[in-house]
């Protein structure tokens, strides 16, 4: 009587799509939260949603092809289960790994933004997208069969991503902290690797004491890992902290920046120069006291619009703020009281923008500008042609910018702005020009500039400030080109240096 040899284990149809959805889902979960682990180290700019996009889908690829050919050596009951625990371990030990390496290339140039965004997604991903092909192998009982099950495969991993990635971005993210979804992630993996090797092998293979372990250290790594978000929004790692030179001061910062500075209890005190810039520029443009009608395009701290509420009784504050998550840190934290002056809308400003009657603003202030992280659709003439039409006849708009050495991002920006405006003034230290850069202010106006009064002014809120216009801001300007829809390179522009203040 011959020996009946064993039958290899197969997946069914369920559980091969079940595997094949997770598998594919958790490396856009991966893919999407990774640039918020990263975020407050290297700031989320063009150049941060390419590393990951980038190495995601080299990950994806290197572990599509070593799935593939590793599933035509060993049978899949020795694979798809040790893989699923070792991705679960490797998304454990996602959040630790960041956090220190982060803390390393907090600063760095590009080869530093590639560095952290390969320790958030590229070993768990390369793991994970072998899964698929060796599920595929496992299916496969005849030629004639090929097309069917590769094909139901393939749309199950598809819809798998496609489910992971709006549930990740329209709801976990704005309900559950990013680590606790990691965990979650990790967890389910782990759960579902050790299940499939239960059904599979039927025992515990010893190989598997070294993914466990690494998710026990992942998991533990986790809790004691430095942690630099007090709180996450929808778009930011925020934090809020006491100036130790000043009881009653607040400094919100948001990922790489000291974002706003507040005063609970003097809203007329403004520790950033460049505020002190355009509330000084605000005084020159209008009697000192009268109100003025003035459109924010981005929020922070809204220290801004609590100054001039103070300062100039009877003025209306409208700001656009598109995270919600800093307008709940404002009032909960920040003291900010709404009505009476100060109104917010949580929209993104370029649409809020054009919804604005034409002349119905007397100040229009740019400061959503956040040094690594610009958004780019703020800076171009389409959107300066919108300011133009908002403001009065006699109007100001005042921006801030961030830069550093060389400047051609500021450069670019006033020629954008000065293709609109036909009087435009720069406002920095001398110091900016000389590669330290930081804030500088662009002043722009259908009217005149009152440059001699502004001069004078500055002289008293912000000494160190000069004022630069005519042939010799022409002279720095030179060749830049003007920012469009089209074409508006800012991230390769800016120059980033990481403790400025938006």
């Amino acid at each position: 009587m011959g020996l009946v040899t064993p039958k290899p284990w197969q997946p069914g149809p369920v559980l091969a799509g079940t595997l094949v959805v997770l598998a594919s889902g958790a490396v856009l979960v991966l893919e999407i939260l990774s640039l918020r682990l990263i975020a407050p180290y290297v700031g989320i700019t063009l150049e941060t949603n390419t590393a990951v996009i980038g190495i995601a889908l080299t990950a994806i690829a290197v572990g599509a092809w070593a799935g593939g050919a590793v599933a035509d050596r060993l049978p899949p009951a020795y694979l798809l289960g040790p893989l699923l625990v070792a991705g679960g371990a490797l998304v454990f030990a996602v959040t630790p790994l960041v956090r220190f390496i982060g803390e390393l290339v907090q600063g760095a140039d590009a080869s530093g933004v590639l560095l952290v965004a390969a320790a958030a997604v590229f070993a768990p991903a390369a793991l994970l997208s072998a899964v698929p092909p060796i599920v595929v192998k496992a299916r496969l009982a005849n030629l004639s069969e090929t097309g069917t099950i590769v094909g139901r495969l393939s749309g199950l991993g598809t819809v798998g991503s496609i489910v992971a990635t709006f549930g990740t971005g329209f709801v976990a993210v704005a309900m559950v902290p990013t680590t606790l979804i990691l965990t979650g992630l990790a967890t389910v993996l782990l759960a579902t690797g050790l299940g499939v090797i239960a059904v599979s092998q039927k025992k515990m293979p010893k190989r598997m004491a070294g993914p466990l372990a690494l998710a026990l250290f992942g998991f533990g790594g986790t809790v004691v890992a430095p942690n630099p978000c007090e709180l996450e929004t929808a778009y930011h790692c925020a934090s809020v902290s006491a100036d130790p030179a000043r009881p009653d001061g607040r400094v919100l910062q948001l990922d790489t920046l000291r974002h706003s500075y507040v005063d609970l209890k003097d809203p007329t005190h403004l520790e950033f120069e460049y505020l002190r810039v355009i509330a000084a520029a605000t005084d020159v443009f209008r009697a000192q006291g009268a109100p003025v009608k003035a459109l924010h395009l981005g929020g922070g701290g809204l220290t801004l619009p609590r100054y001039l509420k103070a300062v100039r009784p009877g003025s209306d504050s409208l700001v656009y703020e598109i995270d919600a998550g800093v307008l709940k840190i404002d009032r909960e934290q920040l003291g900010l009281r709404e009505g009476d002056g100060i109104r917010t809308r949580v929209e993104d400003a370029r649409v809020g923008l054009a919804d604005q009657r034409a002349d119905s603003y007397d100040l229009v202030v740019g400061d959503a500008f956040g040094g690594v992280a610009v958004p780019w659709h703020l800076t171009t003439r389409q959107v300066v042609a919108q300011v133009d039409r908002t403001l009065t006849p006699t109007g100001m708009y005042a921006v801030n910018l961030i830069d550093h050495g060389s400047l051609l991002f500021v450069k670019a920006e006033v020629a954008t702005i000065a293709d609109v405006f036909p009087h435009v003034a720069l406002v920095a230290e001398t110091a900016a020009f000389s590669g330290d850069g930081g804030n500088l202010v662009v002043l722009a106006s259908a009217s005149p500039l009152p440059l001699d009064a502004l001069k004078s002014a500055l002289a008293t809120k912000a000494p160190a400030m000069n004022v630069i216009s005519g042939n010799d801001l022409t002279g720095f300007v030179r060749e830049a080109k003007v920012l469009t829809d089209d074409f508006a390179p800012v991230d390769q522009l800016v120059t980033p240096y990481r403790s400025a203040a938006s």
